[in-house]
């Protein structure tokens, strides 16, 4: 990329300590079509990183470097707790994907799975935030090395049914190890975001027993859910339902940061286990969790699903063995839980431990 603002600035964050050792990171740019992107390979030790693209309107290159080293980092985490052979990727393309044409937005692509491609497949591309289906179909014309497609052109669409059964398999195993049984029936349950992840999670609940109450900063979404299973609650907004009295699970289901230093001390939940990536606001929050002896079940880990059937697809997509490895979440969770009473550290801090252990393994073969 060249012609970069700040570039002290984004070398500063390529070689900060506390990212992680990144393998390989391209800086990315076509002048015909604009693209500017970022990726990052975080590992390659359990096998190709694995990772999707996010397409973000970045205030600065800095910036974008900096999300795309974060969640690559993550990504090397929460694939080697799927138990998948796939290392961290992430990519970021700067810009707004809804103020760009879609014959500009599709030429785009192309040039962004052209680089792709020149990595010969050390990075394994898929959807995040801000990319579609629709987009992976248009990248994989251009790169091999593409999942998280459409059914019509051999993926397997979209990979929130997998994600929210993840999640609710960590909320079981969070009831085993809290009150001894894996059910959550007569539990109550509240759940912050009820978008594509949010909505067949509040269809497990239900069929399981449990209460719950949802809340979303989308009418539409919560009308959705209300209108089908009036039964259901509703609270004002996050701030109300992490307050709400006799609450037994807070679910994150929605942005990133939804456990911080203003929500940790009001909140009523015994547990919290959700779909958002990235809840822990701070490392410090985790220590702040097991302090009020508020069970936190690693966001990565729970809501693995989706990396679990986007990797599945690679080797021609089967639902019903990506759903008998997603159930698996269950018992990981457990594991987690048990390490950290070992250990004497919270669940993040154990999670990130056997993750660690995992490619560290890896290396030495």
């Amino acid at each position: 990329m060249t012609d970069v603002t700040g570039a002290d600035d984004v070398l500063h964050t390529l070689f900060r300590s506390d990212q992680g050792g990144h393998e390989q990171v391209v800086l990315c740019q076509d002048r015909a079509t604009g693209l500017k992107a970022v990726i990052a390979i975080h590992s390659t030790a359990l096998g190709p990183a694995l990772g999707g693209t996010r397409f973000y309107p970045y205030a600065t290159e800095a910036e974008a470097v900096a999300d795309a080293l974060n969640l690559s980092r993550g990504m090397s985490y929460k694939n080697a707790m799927a138990g998948l052979d796939h290392g961290g990727g992430k990519a970021v393309i700067i810009g707004d994907p809804e103020t760009i044409e879609a014959s500009h937005k599709t030429d785009l692509l192309l040039a962004y799975g052209r680089f792709v491609a020149s990595l010969g497949g050390r990075y394994v591309t898929a959807c995040d935030v801000g990319t579609y289906v629709a987009d992976m179909d248009v990248v994989a014309r251009a790169c091999q090395w593409t999942t998280g497609r459409s059914p019509e052109n051999g993926g397997a669409g979209d990979s929130s049914v997998l994600t929210a059964f993840g999640v609710f398999q960590g909320m079981r195993a969070s009831a085993q190890h809290l009150w001894g049984d894996p059910t959550l029936r007569g539990r109550k349950v509240g759940i912050a975001g009820v978008g594509k992840v949010g909505r067949h999670l509040v269809e497990h609940l239900l069929d399981d027993g449990a209460e719950v109450v949802i809340t979303d900063v989308r009418e539409e979404s919560v009308r959705a859910i209300t209108e089908q299973h009036p039964e259901v609650a509703v609270a004002a907004d996050t701030e109300a339902l992490i307050r709400t009295e006799g609450l037994d699970i807070y679910a994150p289901c929605a942005l990133g940061g939804a456990l911080n230093d203003a929500s940790v001390p009001v909140l009523t939940a015994k547990v919290v286990c959700g779909a958002a990536n990235n809840q822990l606001a701070h490392p410090g929050v985790e220590k702040d969790l097991a302090d009020r002896a508020i069970l936190y079940a690693p966001d990565y880990v729970v809501n693995a699903g989706g990396v679990i059937q986007v990797a599945d697809e690679l080797n021609g997509f089967d639902f019903d063995r990506c759903k008998a490895k997603a159930a698996k979440i269950f018992d990981t969770t457990l594991a987690i839980f048990a390490r950290a009473k070992e250990d004497g550290i919270p669940p993040a801090a154990a999670a990130d431990r056997i993750a660690e252990q995992r490619m560290a393994e890896a290396r030495q073969h």
